[in-house]
């Protein structure tokens, strides 16, 4: 065997190799599959990968489709000058789920990183695991949250759509539920740039707020949530039906740079919460 297995905490898996010249290519892509669908989150480090954008792209089409963009395959995921959206800005980034804003909602994420922001800068990513949050939530809570939907809207460079989710909902392939929710920027942030529109139905509104709090609280949760620290080149492979991601703030011109690919299933799954998109 060439790979050492470390379990992370609180869920997931990082592999490693033994030698250190292990080319990521040289792990089976049916058996790295088959441990993604058990462990929900595999980072891969220390290996030989890529040498281009091209070069990554290719090598995650062996694993599926790729859910395309205005931009092409790969979201380049670096800091701009004066950013438009969040996304290319130094601040945290809520949770939520990819694709909860267009037609097909993607599987697997892949991530690589090209350069890491650096030790003292932050700016990790962040992976809730929704199947055993619930797997430990009470019934009561588990009740109360089953009455709740919210609605989202979001205008950005390249869709401006709004989408109703139940907060909990069936897995689309496997028997269990999991949390679809993208939570509102934290106390309204006003330096937080392209608000989402965020509204709750199914409780009383003086019960929102607290429900936003509790809610939060048990998803950041370090027995809940896995930060991952990039050092370059890093690649991530996360499962986005079951898992909810963002990202910690991270330092001002910190040299952070992170390659993403969605891949759709073998059946791509049409967005069931999707209201409208432009």
């Amino acid at each position: 065997m060439n790979f050492i297995a470390t379990k992370l905490y609180p869920f997931g898996l990082l592999i490693e190799p033994i030698n250190g010249k292990e080319d990521i290519r040289d792990i089976d892509v049916n058996e790295l599959q088959d441990v993604l669908s058990r462990e929900h989150l595999i980072a891969l480090r220390g290996f030989q990968s890529f040498d281009s954008a091209e070069d990554f792209s290719d090598y995650c089409e062996k694993y599926g489709e790729i859910s395309l963009w205005p931009f092409g395959k790969i979201l380049e995921l670096i800091e701009h000058d004066n950013p438009k959206d969040h996304i290319f800005d130094n601040t945290y980034i809520p949770l939520h789920w990819d694709g909860m804003y267009r037609e097909q909602v993607p599987e697997t994420q892949v991530f690589h990183c090209v350069n890491s922001p650096g030790i003292d800068n932050k700016g990790g990513t962040t992976f809730v695991n929704t199947k055993l949050v619930l797997e430990k939530t009470p019934e009561s809570v588990r009740e109360l949250w089953n009455k709740i939907t919210c609605a989202y809207s979001r205008k950005m460079e390249f869709y401006d759509s709004k989408t109703i989710a139940p907060l909990l909902t069936k897995h689309p392939e496997k028997d269990f539920s999991v949390i679809r929710y993208c939570e509102p920027p934290h106390n309204n942030d006003e330096s937080f740039i392209n608000h989402p529109g965020f509204e709750v139905e199914g409780i009383p509104k003086q019960e929102i707020e607290n429900f936003i709090e509790n809610l939060n609280k048990i998803l950041y949760s370090p027995e809940n949530l896995y930060t991952h620290q990039w050092k370059t080149g890093d690649i991530v492979f996360s499962d986005n039906h079951t898992l909810l991601h963002g990202r910690e703030a991270f330092t001002k011109g910190a040299p952070r740079h992170i390659r993403r690919v969605q891949l759709l299933g073998k059946t791509p799954l049409d967005n069931p919460h999707l209201i409208y998109t432009k």
